[in-house]
């Protein structure tokens, strides 16, 4: 303490004795920090398609389905056949970390273009949230390495959407060290400051903004989404207007899911996205532990408050022994729900000890309800949840929840607990919901979303069969990521094109 206030008692001193000017002994206050939302390297760069060994600026139609197609043959059956070229830009921003500190992010801004009427003049503006990534270079401007970009591309870009796809503070040559992961405040800021960014870079990728904005995103990314809903409305609102906004199978009631994990139903990625939560909320300043060795056992405690996002895939940390692939609990760790056996056993990524304490505050200050909110946890994890759960505003724009009921990774109970909150609030019809993992009826607007997942998980069955695999581990490995994303992706375009409508 001392050595800190010395220098301090110095300057005190200078200035009284007149010494705080501009002759010898005085001292320069740092630089104030960039404005947020501000760019960064020089603005927006392009980001060229490598196609048949050519880099390309701009993607064609046609060529943009041959690439689909050629990543996954069937892609334009669910996509729709691309009416614009589209231009795929990577943009540089001034952001905030977790703890309120000064980053930079990076992101993608997909432009459209060409004689359709759908693609040219000024355009509808998507503000996407990606789901949950292992990769520390996830970038949504390399469509060419990412999945969920090439179908935000395909389903939004090519059909006459301008997309804002930031990818995150922490990727992607972020100078963050680390991911705010479900931090509510500090992710909405980034999304807030990523719109800023591309709507400074509008003007030289000949891009005009029509005033219609739409948020979106998918599992991480939906609850991100709802986060900067409520952020533009609450803080932002002489800036942005939302128009209408879409979570597809997010993590909306945060308490919630972690206390059904913890009450014995864990869920598949948690040895993975516990630690990047903890880490998050370690940095946000929610004193989540004096010591990894309070949470975690100790074949994992040793560096895992840096390990992800990583370098490494999440497969190459579980072979090289950073992380259990399924094993969150201990084997005699009580209660175990039926079903959930592989999430505990031996080399357990938690303690006993930590599992314990937190089941007795759950059990000491439930949450839950009409008001879910209204709980005063004292457990350092559960506040943090608290503070990050998004059922605590009232959407003041069209809103959509799309997923599916037999969701292995993030429990459908998310949306149905959101609906209901959501609902309670807002006129009738206001939040939609479209759960795509029911059999739909003749008059349902969703009906051809529904009809081809209930499809898509059909033929995914006969053809893990054929293979002699098991087609119930085929859906459960596919049905978050793979099976649902596309058929919600779907449901949320018609319901964004329809809110756009004259």
């Amino acid at each position: 303490m001392k050595r800190r206030l010395a220098p301090l008692l110095a300057l005190l001193l200078l200035s009284a004795c007149g010494g705080g000017g501009s002759g010898a002994g005085s001292v320069t206050p740092p630089p104030p920090p960039p404005a947020r939302g501000s760019l960064a390297g020089g603005g927006a760069q392009l980001a060229p398609v490598v196609v048949g060994g050519v880099p390309l600026a701009r993607l064609e139609p046609a060529v943009l389905a041959a690439l689909l197609e050629a990543a996954q043959s069937g892609t334009v059956a669910l996509t729709g056949t691309p009416k614009c070229a589209i231009t795929p830009y990577s943009v540089r921003y001034h952001t905030l970390g977790g703890a309120g500190e000064s980053t930079e992010a990076s992101g993608a801004v997909i432009i459209p273009s060409g004689a359709d009427p759908a693609c040219s003049g000024a355009r509808p503006v998507l503000l996407y949230a990606h789901g949950t990534a292992i990769d520390q270079r996830y970038d949504m401007s390399k469509l060419a390495d990412s999945t969920e970009a090439k179908l935000v591309a395909a389903m939004f870009a090519a059909q006459g959407f301008i997309v804002v796809a930031p990818n995150y503070a922490g990727y992607a040559g972020s100078t963050l060290a680390y991911h705010p992961y479900l931090d509510a405040n500090q992710q909405s800021a980034d999304m807030v400051d990523a719109l800023r960014a591309a709507r400074l870079s509008f003007g030289a990728m000949a891009a005009a903004d029509s005033g219609k904005l739409y948020v979106s995103g998918y599992s991480q990314g939906g609850h991100v989404a709802l986060a900067t809903m409520r952020a533009m409305q609450l803080q932002y609102g002489s800036e942005f207007k939302v128009s209408a906004a879409a979570g597809m199978s997010g993590p909306y009631a945060l308490v919630d899911f972690a206390d059904g994990m913890f009450a014995g139903a864990p869920r598949i990625g948690v040895t993975a996205f516990m630690p990047l939560l903890i880490n998050a909320g370690q940095h946000a300043g929610a004193g989540l532990y004096g010591s990894l060795s309070e949470i975690y056992e100790a074949q994992y405690a040793s560096g895992i408050d840096s390990l992800l996002p990583s370098a490494s895939s999440l497969d190459a940390l579980i072979v090289a022994g950073k992380l259990p692939a399924t094993t969150l609990f201990a084997a005699n760790s009580l209660p175990q729900a039926s079903g959930y056996a592989k999430y505990f056993g031996s080399g357990n990524l938690i303690k006993t000890s930590y599992r314990d304490a937190y089941q007795l505050d759950a059990k000491a200050h439930p949450c839950g309800g009409n008001a879910p909110l209204a709980c005063a946890p004292e457990h350092a994890l559960r506040k943090l949840l608290r503070q990050n759960d998004v059922r605590n505003f009232t959407p003041a724009s069209a809103l959509m929840l799309c997923g599916g009921n037999g969701d292995p990774t993030v429990p459908y109970q998310n949306t149905v607990s959101a609906l209901a909150y959501y609902r309670a609030l807002t006129a009738a019809g206001a939040v939609l919901e479209v759960d795509l993992d029911t059999v739909p009826g003749l008059s349902d607007p969703y009906r051809n979303q529904k009809a081809g997942f209930l499809a898509a998980k059909l033929a995914l069955r006969l053809d893990a069969l054929q293979h002699g695999d098991s087609g119930d581990a085929a859906v459960e490995s596919n049905y978050h990521a793979g099976l649902v994303a596309p058929f919600c992706f779907q449901a949320v375009r018609a319901f964004f094109q329809a809110s756009s409508a004259p």
